[in-house]
């Protein structure tokens, strides 16, 4: 009855709050979906039997610019935690805007990618390097999408009179980690689809 008074107890017994738990819980599930969907593209790897081949597509600079760019959106997801956690809300509705810019700025880059490869004629059913690739990019980028959603909706919540509340930190901080897992993700995809030889 005394904790109730004083609020809700989300702590666990490892002493880890639990909704930070089911957070790395539900990382731990996707690195098992994204094993499996790395795996499936390498276990076809240069197995396409009609072109456009990987060589012959993949645009190394462009893709490195938006690389950079979602790598730099992990520095700006960092500022806005530290500016939750540190009580200075201008400063994590700043960077969690600059977050939420630079991830749309990602998948701008990959819907044009996306577009110039259909217009080389690499789709879904081109080829087994179409179906892996865009399979793999594909959720990827949803994800980012959905991390986009997710980091929108706590800025537009600052906003409000009460802003976060008192667990602001908590809610930027666990938004994070998400965050940082989609870049740590796409990091792999990119050495093993685009600098790694075919």
């Amino acid at each position: 009855m005394a904790a109730a008074a004083h609020g809700t107890v989300h702590h666990s017994s490892t002493g880890i709050d639990n909704r930070k738990l089911l957070m790395w819980i539900f990382l731990a599930s996707e690195c098992l979906f994204f094993g499996s969907l790395i795996s499936a593209y390498l276990i076809f790897k240069g197995a396409s039997l009609v072109g456009p081949y990987p060589e012959e597509i993949l645009d190394i600079p462009l893709t490195s610019t938006s690389t950079f760019v979602l790598l730099m959106s992990s520095l700006s997801m960092v500022l806005a935690v530290y500016g939750a956690e540190h009580a200075r809300p201008r400063m994590m509705k700043l960077w969690l805007f600059v977050t939420v810019l630079l991830g749309l700025a990602f998948l701008g880059f990959q819907v044009y990618e996306f577009r110039a490869f259909g217009q080389e004629g690499l789709n879904l059913s081109t080829n087994q390097f179409g179906a892996t690739f865009f399979v793999l990019t594909g959720f990827h980028g949803t994800h980012v999408g959905v991390g986009v959603v997710i980091l929108s909706s706590l800025l537009f919540g600052s906003f409000r009179r009460s802003g976060l509340g008192s667990e602001a930190g908590f809610h930027v901080e666990v938004a994070g980690l998400y965050w940082h897992f989609v870049d740590i993700v796409w990091i792999v995809i990119f050495t093993l689809i685009y600098l790694i030889p075919q």
